[in-house]
């Protein structure tokens, strides 16, 4: 397979050993730890640390943050080498940057969405603004912070973003591999990063969820793969 097609894979909100686990044999490539007091998948640095010890090589952990002060990021990343951030607020560029450039961190912004087809966001702009980031990542613009575990709806999204970009919000092993097939086509590279669609309950994670969602991704892989060799031209 065309390593550029690759979709890579997180599963975020992250709690429990088990679920770490899980996330790792299935082929997860980045687990994600919720530091943001207010989500219901909380977890203390300490514990994100504690977690991320259980991590074998080149499995990333990123450390998602919400309107976090510059010294309570550069702490938290502190005790979680290799980490990459998550800003999932309200973060401006220049606030992404002074919490990553001393000592210098790859870093994930995320950009929400709009549900209603008639609202505006100029995701193409938005990824200029932050062209310092490592990806962008695109979640459903709900009430309050995160997702939600609601979709937006893909087509609607520019054709072509000079990014690299990661699908979220809504995301199951029932519709990733559509997601992967509308959004890949759009962007430098795709990554995918799911939280509830692969729960029992907020927080806890379903293992037999997890496998047959790296699957579906895994088929989006294929059947991309088998595109660009029959158009290979065609492919980016």
């Amino acid at each position: 397979m065309n390593t550029a097609l690759r979709t890579r894979i997180k599963i975020c909100g992250i709690t429990r050993e088990q679920d770490l686990d899980a996330a790792v044999g299935a082929g997860a490539d980045a687990v994600g730890f919720v530091l943001y007091a207010k989500s219901p998948r909380y977890v203390t640095p300490q514990r994100a640390a504690a977690l991320a010890r259980r991590l074998p090589p080149f499995v990333t952990p990123v450390l998602l943050f919400v309107n976090a002060t510059t010294e309570d990021v550069i702490a938290a990343c502190d005790q979680v080498p290799g980490a990459i951030v998550q800003f999932h607020g309200d973060e401006t560029p220049a606030q992404c940057l002074a919490a990553t450039t001393h000592p210098a961190r790859p870093f994930l912004r995320a950009a929400r969405i709009p549900l209603a087809p008639a609202a505006e966001f100029d995701l193409v702009r938005f990824a200029a603004d932050f062209s310092q980031a490592q990806a962008i990542l695109l979640d459903a613009h709900v009430e309050g912070y995160g997702g939600g575990g609601k979709a937006f709806n893909w087509s609607l999204l520019p054709p072509n973003v000079d990014s690299h970009l990661v699908l979220s919000g809504g995301l199951t092993p029932a519709n990733v591999t559509d997601g992967i097939l509308q959004v890949r086509p759009r962007a430098l590279s795709l990554a995918v990063d799911v939280s509830s669609g692969v729960e029992v309950s907020k927080g806890i994670k379903d293992a037999d969820k997890i496998n047959r969602f790296v699957a579906a991704v895994r088929a989006a892989d294929e059947h991309l793969a088998k595109i660009q060799h029959v158009h290979p031209l065609s492919a980016a």
